[in-house]
């Protein structure tokens, strides 16, 4: 699926609850080159991030309630589908995260190999790494999953920097849900054969603390990677080449990490056998749970400026319009 060299950058950020720093993200996303449209998604905040991202300069649209990340980026991307639709143009779409302040600036890169027709995907790889409160428990089952799956996974695999074609994410729907949503893209991306690429960037965001609320987030991205992992191991079999043998990688390098074969489906099984295969792969992936669905759901709602459902025309109304770089 190579597509040509791209002119717009559209910069999605999901956010829930980042009233301290979305300003300092949306600021800092502006300045990047290519980027004419910045759409914060607020997934149901209650700390007031819509007002203070539509202040910063954002278009913003909005979910009555918490939906998931994945809900988020849904509706993120179908606004700027109809900004494309509306413009005659198909921007990329770069999906940042709502807490990476001022260093969103440096996310260029990221962007770089999919506006130049080089790459469907691109994963970021933050060189400065924040020390995390838990213990790794989600990262390794996303690695080991999507190594088993396709016989490779990205140095950070739950890394939600990402910049894709319109062409590259319509091919990764429905997304999986919540935070199972990058284990997945990487799966189903590369077995579908497009390019997919690791970019270091000097990007940086909050840690998670050890608190009550944080070990909770934890156990949600736990199940999600988990509920994305179980119907990907059990609808096709595992592609278990070796990994690529690249060496470190600078800031703002890039490599191809896929190019590898598309696994065939394998013949229709009876009940019995597929229930003793899901079995093997959960005890395999430590997942304790059934099959859950894949879809991360449809209905946005977005909410227009006041607060009533509405359209991204709507919605766009209330962008500001702060000093842009010449």
């Amino acid at each position: 699926m190579t597509q040509g060299p791209l002119a717009r950058l559209a910069v999605v950020i999901p956010a829930w609850n980042e009233a301290d720093r979305i300003a300092d993200t949306v600021a800092a996303a502006i300045t990047l080159p290519g980027a004419d449209l910045v759409a914060v998604v607020d997934d149901g905040s209650r700390d007031g991030t819509a007002d203070i991202a539509r202040q910063a300069g954002a278009v913003v649209l909005g979910h009555a309630r918490n939906r998931g990340k994945a809900a988020a980026m849904e509706t993120g991307a179908e606004a700027v589908r109809l900004a494309d639709q509306r413009d005659g143009v198909s921007r990329a779409l770069l999906f940042l995260d709502a807490d990476l302040g001022a260093t969103a600036a440096q996310a260029g890169p990221l962007a770089d190999p999919v506006l130049a027709g080089t790459a469907d995907m691109t994963i970021a790889a933050f060189t400065t790494r924040v020390k995390l409160g838990g213990h790794g428990l989600v990262v390794r089952l996303s690695a080991r999953g999507t190594r088993r799956a396709i016989g490779w996974a990205p140095a950070q695999p739950l890394n939600g920097q990402r910049c894709l074609t319109r062409a590259a994410f319509d091919a990764a729907r429905p997304l999986a849900r919540g935070f199972g949503v990058e284990t997945a893209l990487t799966i189903d991306l590369v077995r579908k054969g497009l390019r997919v690429l690791e970019v270091e960037v000097g990007l940086e965001h909050r840690a998670t603390g050890t608190d009550l609320r944080s070990q909770l987030h934890r156990a949600r991205q736990f199940a999600d990677v988990g509920l994305a992992l179980v119907p990907r191991l059990l609808l096709a079999p595992p592609t278990l080449l070796p990994s690529p043998s690249l060496g470190p990688v600078s800031p703002g390098s890039h490599h191809p990490r896929s190019r590898l074969p598309a696994a065939p489906l394998p013949p229709p099984r009876r009940l019995p056998e597929m229930v003793a295969e899901r079995n093997r792969y959960t005890a395999l992936c430590d997942i304790s749970g059934a099959v859950g669905d894949s879809s991360s759901g449809r209905g946005s709602g977005i909410v227009g400026r006041d607060g009533s459902p509405g359209t991204f025309g709507q919605a766009e109304v209330t962008r500001g319009d702060p000093a842009r770089p010449g």
